[in-house]
């Protein structure tokens, strides 16, 4: 009869999980011997079961001192196998990897030096394991053990150098992701392992990190943030070995990607940070010319702050801001290029940019801001024309300015639109112009809680009569898309928005619209309503059964069990049933009936409506939609629903998305709303 753990003897198994060092040593001399032999006599079913009975029996037992005469009887067995360990590589590194999470710190440690002499005599044939041993390894140099971290160090040194040896097999592309989920750690040991990775990685000859820049550079550019000098030098370096490989050869960067990552992070109050992303940027617009146009605007955004900087500490900031800014008007005004320069560049953004930056209290800026005005009109006059009356108020504001250079900017940009305008009458509607009104009126609605109240709803109804409906709910929800800090406001606007598209003959027009999402147009109206109606749940629902997205309706209201149901959220789903049974709401309760695209519509409708009936307490509206679905016959609910015959899937809208948006809209209400919750028991609303 064999020995219980066999073909380990009886006396070998005993020493094994002694507690004694010596004698698990002696016994893990005497496994890699025994190993040698069979591997020597190709005997690999004694060491796979040798290998079971180690990962079985040991690696996890309840017994610390087994547990490490697992590691040290693994890791002889990769020395008794030698280059033939490759076979058996998995078998041993599996347990191995399970302890080196274990609870005890010398557990730890051994499977630290365990698994270097496997990796050590594998070399090239642990690369298939290489994701999980860098995220195991991204623990262990956080380790709270001075010998853990030691350990996992000498492994890290040995994985770089086998890596290094075996780029051409080594799969970068597997590797990236897992490179990104972990660059933004905050932990300095994790952040400066992440940055030592990154930098050999780039050192490889073969290896060529540029092409996946994009998925890293924002990470580096957060640790540069770090307080640990040693790690923004490490970050710092990295980025310069980055910024001189694409100088040799830029063919492999996606400059489109990586410029918005610089335009970000150029951005930032941290003047390291702020100094890098700028250097980086004058460097794209050198290698890169006319192809960086159409980021101008962000350019701006980034650049023209800088301009005003006096201080000794930010002087070389200013400097490649103004090496850039010269650069930019250089680009367009190359008279060559000019076709190829109009079509690139977003003059309506750029316009957007330079006028916000026009009231800049900095003269340079306001200085720089002019020039490019003058600069626009003089190269593009026909384009620009469009946005002469936008600018007139502002240039107008700016002949009050302190400075006489100031002044006579403007007087130039003025002079400049007078000739680039003199057989040319504008007419058009000023969309921007109307953007700012409807700014100021949220704002105002926002201070005055009394117009909100008991005007905001004639105003808006109003404006939709004499102004463009679908312009002026756009807009509108486009702002408050953007973001309003203040998000119990931007729902009260939205339900104030939504009741009046429901409700009013004004936007009859809008409605009709809005219910043939299969026209590219409506769909792209609703997707952008959708964005910020997404901050009052019951508006959504309202808004997508008015669209016919039977399909998102039945989905959005499983997600109700995540809402908070409120007095208010209740008070609305009841005016929905009401509007349900009101004439705007005919079709829907026709499609409840109707056979059309295979019932597909009616079924999720059906469901839908049976999802709000079961959010609603026994009430007067509860006993309404109650009654209307009492009355919806069933012959389109034998057959199984197939989405394709649904409108909402004809419309082409990515829905998925779109709830995406949704839930993250309601966990920042949630959150808004714990805080103010907080707020007020620690200080209490006074009477």
């Amino acid at each position: 009869m064999e020995p219980p753990y066999a073909p380990l003897s009886e006396s070998c198994a005993k020493a094994l999980g002694d507690k004694v060092y010596e004698k698990r040593k002696l016994a893990s001399q005497e496994i890699e011997k025994m190993v040698t032999e069979f591997n020597n006599k190709n005997n690999s079913a004694q060491i796979r079961k040798l290998i079971e009975v180690l990962a079985t029996d040991y690696a996890t037992s309840r017994d610390a001192n087994r547990r490490k005469g697992a590691l040290i009887g693994l890791a002889a067995m990769g020395l008794g196998l030698g280059k033939d360990s490759g076979k058996y590589v998995q078998g041993m590194v599996t347990p191995i990897m399970t302890c080196l999470s274990d609870p005890d710190i010398r557990v730890r440690y051994f499977a630290c030096e365990s698994l270097y002499n496997v990796v050590k005599v594998a070399r090239s044939a642990i690369i298939p394991f290489f994701p999980e041993l860098f995220a195991a390894l991204s623990r262990l140099v956080t380790d709270s053990d001075q010998m853990v971290k030691d350990g996992s160090e000498l492994l890290d040194r040995l994985l770089k150098d086998i890596v290094t040896e075996s780029s051409q097999t080594f799969n970068l592309q597997a590797f990236i992701p897992l490179l990104r989920e972990h660059i933004y750690v905050k932990d300095a040991f994790a952040r400066q392992y992440v940055i030592s990775w990154i930098s050999i990685l780039n050192a490889v000859p073969d290896i060529n990190m540029v092409n996946y820049l994009t998925e890293i550079l924002d990470g580096l550019f957060v640790m540069l943030e770090d307080n640990t000098l040693e790690i923004q030098r490490m970050c710092e370096t990295t980025i310069s070995q980055f910024l001189k490989s694409i100088r040799n050869d830029s063919s492999s960067v996606r400059m489109e990607d990586t410029i918005n990552t610089l335009i970000t992070h150029a951005q930032s109050p941290n003047e390291l940070i702020k100094s890098i992303a700028i250097t980086w940027i004058r460097e794209f617009v050198q290698i890169f010319g006319p192809n960086v146009l159409p980021y101008a605007s962000g350019i701006f955004t980034a650049i023209l702050p800088c301009l005003e900087y006096n201080v000794e500490s930010k002087r070389s900031i200013k400097e490649c801001a103004v090496s850039v800014n010269n650069s930019m008007m250089l680009l367009v005004s190359t008279k060559e290029l000019k076709t190829e320069t109009v079509a690139k560049i977003d003059l309506r953004s750029i316009m957007d940019v330079l006028s916000q930056y026009l009231t800049h209290n900095s003269m340079h800026t306001k200085i720089a801001v002019l020039k490019w005005i003058h600069h626009l009109f003089t190269n593009f006059p026909n384009e620009m024309s469009v946005h002469a009356s936008n600018l007139n108020t502002n240039l107008l504001s700016t002949l009050a300015d302190n400075s006489d250079e100031v002044v006579l900017q403007s007087l130039s940009v003025l002079a400049e639109i007078v000739n680039s305008q003199e057989s040319r009458e504008l007419n058009d509607f000023n969309k921007s112009h109307y953007r700012k009104f409807l700014l100021s009126l949220l704002n105002l609605f926002s201070e005055e809680k009394l117009i909100l109240e008991n005007r905001a709803s004639l105003i808006i109804r109003k404006l939709c009569v004499l102004l463009n409906a679908e312009y002026i709910y756009r807009t509108f929800a486009e702002i408050i898309a953007e973001g309003v800090p203040n998000l119990k406001f931007a729902s009260t606007v939205v339900r104030l928005l939504n009741m009046i598209l429901l409700t009013s003959t004004e936007l009859f027009e809008l409605r009709t619209s809005l219910r043939n999402i299969s026209n590219e147009k409506s769909a792209d109206l609703f997707q952008c309503l959708y964005k910020s109606w997404a901050h009052c749940p019951v508006s959504t629902l309202s808004l997508c059964l008015l669209t016919q997205s039977y399909q998102h309706v039945s989905r959005l209201v499983t997600l109700f069990a995540d809402v908070e149901i409120t007095l208010e959220l209740l008070t609305e789903l009841d005016k929905l049933v009401q509007l349900i049974e009101s004439p705007i709401f005919a079709p829907l309760r026709l499609t409840l009936v109707s056979k059309a695209n295979n019932c597909a519509d009616a079924q999720y409708l059906a469901h839908a409506l049976f999802g709000i009936l079961m959010l609603l307490p026994q009430t007067e509206a509860f006993d309404t939609l109650r009654n209307r679905l009492q009355c919806v016959p069933n012959y389109w609910g034998h057959e199984p629903v197939d989405e394709r015959n649904s409108l909402e899937y004809k419309s082409g809208i990515d829905f998925d998305a779109l709830e995406q948006h949704f839930i993250k809209l309601q966990k920042a209400h949630r959150e808004q709303r714990i805080v103010h919750r907080k707020r007020s028991v620690i200080t209490p609303e006074s009477n």
